[in-house]
């Protein structure tokens, strides 16, 4: 069942709104803000499953109805909640600020304190959330307030939009509101979006631009045959057989090719590694020509191996429910990612061809590659701000090994990009999905002011922050 709810303004609230029309915002008492909202959206519980990210929606609700701003929550399912707010501006092709509201389980045993407590210790904020993306929509919350608030004319839309199931896959967020809700993105130009950013190794300093991401094949294989009791075991049966095809793919490698998109990626972060990484990023589709190269660069960073081949995870595997039966029927799942320019039927060929005849192959899901140019002006100016903010640092479109939301707005035209204007250091970035997640505080407080500086340089038709 769908709900829907919108936000009426009163009178009062649209003139204490109306004050700030023409003003200036103090970036300084904005990361302030920024810091405390992202502590309280950090104890809010959007743990996927369940989401019941309504939770979340209704924290941005709160904020948005204090500032006299006009909002919609819609749920595409009980307590599956998605919000947004849009500031009107001019004709040009508009931009959503886009971050998803839920949250991967945690499981408490292994964290240093509790992973809903947003506490803040030793300049860090520490939570569930933290890098995945509560930050991020904090970060977009402060920079659609700042616009608010400034009152300064815009040149285009801009839209805050916060979204259900991303880590479930977006289909009871994203991708339900572009099923059904597609007039929230007409006349949309321009989405930011997770996915890219900056990390710190070895004290240098590395942002990218997500433009393509390796594209999500989840796949169920199945097995059947004769059933028994585990007393008595067969010469094949069902367990054996996908086992045995499980053990094929697992020593099975798929080619390896430096795509476009990659050698791009690779050849912009070169000069931010060691040798002989340096040298061989500069020309990695020859390097991976020499013997031990792959497996090297495995060991050396798995998230840049993966954007080399398409790649398979064996992820779930489920047969009997009792210990002394045979089961006739095993299944197990795996999380496939192809390279964007893959021709899918053509891969589960090959697949079929390696795990057997024998071996069912169920598609569960898979996307459509699409690539963002970055011949645009939204582009350049998250370029610069960056590289004014973080001096030294380099620059790149990257190639994502994982998946987002942008799938969904890249079929639609959208120019998808994955940025947030943090710095993670190396060591930290285990927990995305991990344990003990975390966010500089400093991290919180650099990314206001350069979300800020990128909107209003592509938004507003005048500055509207000024510095502490």
């Amino acid at each position: 069942m769908l709900k829907t709810i919108r936000c009426s303004l009163t009178i009062s609230v649209l003139l204490v709104a109306a004050q700030h029309v023409g003003a200036q915002v103090d970036l300084g008492a904005l990361q302030d803000e920024a810091v405390g909202w992202l502590q309280e959206y950090i104890r809010i519980n959007t743990i996927n499953p369940p989401g019941n990210e309504i939770r979340g929606a209704e924290f941005f609700a709160r904020l948005f109805e204090a500032e006299g701003i006009e909002y919609e929550i819609a749920e595409s399912a009980p307590g599956r909640g998605n919000i947004w707010a849009r500031l009107e501006g001019g004709d040009r092709p508009g931009i959503v600020l886009l971050h998803h509201i839920d949250v991967v389980p945690a499981d408490e045993r292994y964290w240093d304190n509790d992973p809903l407590s947003g506490e803040l210790r030793d300049g860090y904020i520490y939570g569930r959330g933290a890098l995945d993306t509560k930050t991020s929509g904090i970060l977009h919350l402060a920079t659609f307030l700042a616009l608010h608030r400034s009152g300064i004319p815009l040149n285009r839309d801009v839209v805050f939009m916060g979204t259900a199931d991303e880590e479930a896959g977006g289909f009871f967020g994203a991708g339900w509101l572009v099923e059904n809700r597609p007039e929230l993105f007409s006349n949309i130009g321009f989405l930011l979006n997770e996915g890219g950013g900056g990390s710190v190794v070895e004290g240098r300093v590395q942002f990218g631009v997500e433009v393509t991401q390796k594209v999500p094949y989840w796949l169920r294989l199945k097995t059947t045959g004769e059933p028994g009791h585990g007393s008595r075991p067969l010469v094949s049966y069902a367990s054996l057989e996908l086992i045995e095809a499980l053990e094929r793919l697992r020593l099975h490698e798929f080619e390896a090719r430096i795509i476009p998109a990659v050698d791009s990626h690779f050849r912009g972060m070169a000069a931010q590694h060691p040798e002989p990484w340096q040298t061989r990023f500069q020309d990695f589709g020859s390097a991976i020509q020499e013997p031990e190269v792959l497996e090297e660069l495995q060991l050396y960073n798995p998230s840049l191996h993966t954007l080399t081949r398409n790649t398979c995870s064996i992820t779930r595997f489920e047969g009997s429910n009792k210990i002394n039966v045979v089961s006739p029927e095993v299944w197990a799942e795996i999380d496939c990612r192809l390279l964007p320019d893959q021709d899918p039927q053509v891969w589960l060929r090959e697949l079929q061809g390696v795990v057997g005849p024998e071996v069912e192959i169920e598609v569960l899901m898979g996307f459509t590659p699409a690539v963002s140019t970055t011949e645009t002006q939204l582009y350049e100016m998250i370029r610069d701000v960056t590289l004014e903010e973080m001096p030294g640092a380099s620059f790149v479109p990257q190639v994502q090994g994982g998946f987002t939301d942008s799938h969904f707005f890249r079929d639609l035209g959208i120019v998808s990009y994955g940025y947030s204007a943090t710095a993670t250091p190396s060591e930290d970035a285990g927990g995305v999905h991990g344990n003990n997640e975390r966010v500089t505080e400093e991290n919180v407080r650099r990314g206001v002011t350069m979300t800020v500086k990128i909107l209003e340089r592509f938004a507003a038709t005048r500055p509207i922050s000024e510095e502490e």
